[in-house]
């Protein structure tokens, strides 16, 4: 396929529906936390939906930084404040799993290879 016709088939249209207006929050150490405040297309409030908190931080390995980052269960940016340590740490564990999963699959890949002399 072309690149023209796949940029064809790329859906653009801002779903109005479902906009948010972004808050940022940061200790300048490790903690990120952002509020989404869900909002109508002329950028007013909508009461209707409730605001989202998404915690992030970054882990360092081998091959530099790695982003980690989860849904806080919070009402308001106090409680996301609360949440993000124990948050953080379940995302964290949840990732190195993922990672030995990757990992083991790797290995296996590579274990069930013929080689022939």
């Amino acid at each position: 396929m072309t690149e023209k016709k796949e940029n064809q088939q790329i859906n653009l249209k801002v779903d109005e529906k479902n906009l948010y207006r972004e808050e940022g929050y940061t200790d300048m150490k490790v903690a990120s936390i952002r509020k989404l405040v869900p909002v109508y297309p002329d950028g007013t409030k909508d009461e209707s939906r409730i605001s989202i908190f998404i915690g992030a931080t970054q882990l360092m390995s081998p091959e530099g930084p790695l982003p980690v980052q989860t849904i806080l269960s919070a009402n308001n940016l106090q409680e996301a404040i609360a949440v993000f340590p124990e948050s953080m740490q379940k995302a964290m564990e949840e990732l190195m799993q993922q990672m030995r999963k990757m990992q083991a699959e790797e290995k296996t890949k590579n274990d069930s290879r013929i080689i022939v002399p």
